[in-house]
């Protein structure tokens, strides 16, 4: 199980609190750290769609020119610009055996991932 995320969000910390207190081992990559490449945004973008995980409700976003935000229409301009600026991510991102998520949702957690 890997996890992507930033430290210091509030939604990513409550995930790994879930995490731990339901025993479930877990990778944790941090955007921070780490960034992301370019191949994995375009998986994700594959597996679910860019916009799935481009987190237009985020201060990151909110702080762009409306240029920036009227220049992103598809995956080609989307994908550069999460690479860049990974607070745009949203946030926490969980793979594991196939399941990819976006976010934190117990129910969702409890049924994907505890087993």
């Amino acid at each position: 199980m890997k996890v992507y995320g930033i430290t210091n969000c509030n939604t990513v910390k409550k995930a790994l609190d879930w995490l731990k207190e339901n025993r479930v081992d877990y990778e944790f990559h941090d955007f921070k750290k780490l960034g992301i490449s370019l191949d994995k945004l375009q998986e994700w973008d594959q597996k679910a769609g860019y916009e799935q995980f481009l987190n237009k409700k985020g201060l990151t976003w909110r702080g762009l020119d409306e240029e920036t935000k009227a220049s992103v229409q598809s995956a080609a301009e989307a994908l550069p610009l999460l690479q860049q600026k990974t607070s745009m991510i949203k946030r926490p991102v969980m793979e594991h055996n196939g399941f990819l998520y976006f976010g934190f949702d117990e129910s969702i957690y409890s049924k994907e991932l505890v087993k």
